[in-house]
């Protein structure tokens, strides 16, 4: 029987925690050769190297840093999608041997992000490095008719600096760990308080004193 993808929500916990980037994971571009000439409707070929053939899935963290899953492919070579289908319109996935391969049929805006390849090696979920993979920025000038300026005045250019994507992603990842962690312990703390009061209460029940007239054990 074929194994389901990990939860996205098992995937963002590994993607916070140190020490999950493995070694054994790398991804490659096939197609294009030069990821900053990606264009809408073109193929994206990715494939991920590894040492194993026990499966692997592919998954997308978009600009604002969520995770999308998009496929499992198991030992076998079959793949998984979205909702348990075989079959994807958008994306085809193979296994070679070691080597997993993710296709985008035809790339969208909404296809945007890192992606990643994703194992489960020894109970702990390896992730690659990701690989962007972003359309070309366009930039749109509006028309603007220049203001008279008297002579010696200079003028200020605005600052355009945006902050930096990567660091965004990190903080976003950062708080969705932090909350699940504190949701977490939460959990077992409230465990914890009725294995307590249960060890209480049977502790109460053995040393209760005998009724009297009851027969001695």
């Amino acid at each position: 029987m074929d194994t389901s993808p990990a939860p996205l929500l098992l995937l963002a916990l590994a993607f916070c925690c140190p020490g999950i980037y493995s070694q054994k994971l790398e991804v490659k571009l096939r197609s294009p050769k030069d990821i900053g000439q990606l264009r809408v409707g073109q193929r994206l070929e990715l494939e991920c190297h590894t040492d194993r053939s026990h499966g692997a899935s592919w998954i997308r963290q978009d600009s604002s840093g969520t995770l999308h899953f998009i496929v499992f492919i198991n030992s076998l070579s079959k793949p998984t999608f979205e909702a348990g289908q075989r079959t994807s319109t958008r994306f085809e996935a193979s296994k070679d041997s070691t080597i997993y391969r993710l296709a985008v049929k035809s790339f969208t805006p909404q296809d945007q992000g890192s992606y990643f390849c994703v194992m489960n090696l020894n109970q702990m979920l390896h992730f690659s490095p990701g690989q962007p993979a972003f359309l070309p920025a366009t930039t749109t000038v509006a028309p603007s008719t220049p203001a008279p300026t008297s002579q010696g005045s200079t003028t200020e250019e605005p600052n355009l600096t945006s902050p930096d994507p990567d660091s965004r992603m990190q903080e976003d990842l950062d708080s969705s760990c932090l909350a699940f962690l504190c949701v977490t312990l939460a959990g077992l703390c409230l465990l914890l308080l009725q294995l307590l009061a249960t060890t209480i209460v049977l502790h109460q029940l053995k040393v209760a004193p005998t009724p009297l007239g009851a027969p001695q054990a």
